[in-house]
């Protein structure tokens, strides 16, 4: 993807990053994702990808894995991007809301619904 890059960051490891510019509402990518049910949902929460997947179905009690760089966006409450997810589709976008110039970590806010639902995040901040 010529778009984005990905590159570590000192406070969160891997981040997506913008390779051009990107306008307020532009679509920053569309992930197709991976559909596991609600069993597979809370074997995931026992491993390493409890942090990489979203919520998915009318009750979010489902996982979706998101492909491309989909899992690899990092969380920011004043994020520059918001997610969408298409369940018809089986796909998330990623929207910016804000301009983005090159080299700008691409930043998303998490939840369980989506991310402008006003849903809080499962973690803290410090």
């Amino acid at each position: 993807m010529v778009d984005l890059i990905i590159k570590e960051t000192r406070e969160r490891g891997r981040g997506v990053f913008a390779a051009r510019d990107f306008h307020a509402g532009d679509i920053i990518e569309i992930c197709p994702v991976i559909v596991l049910s609600s069993a597979d949902a809370a074997k995931l929460d026992n491993t390493y990808l409890y942090n990489y997947y979203f919520g998915w179905g009318d009750d979010n009690k489902a996982a979706a894995i998101a492909l491309g760089y989909g899992s690899l966006y990092n969380h920011s409450t004043s994020s520059n991007a918001f997610y969408q997810k298409n369940l018809t589709d089986c796909t998330i976008s990623i929207i910016a809301v804000k301009a983005i110039a090159p080299e700008d970590e691409i930043l998303i806010t998490y939840n369980f619904g989506n991310s402008g639902d006003g849903a809080k995040a499962w973690f803290t901040i410090n």
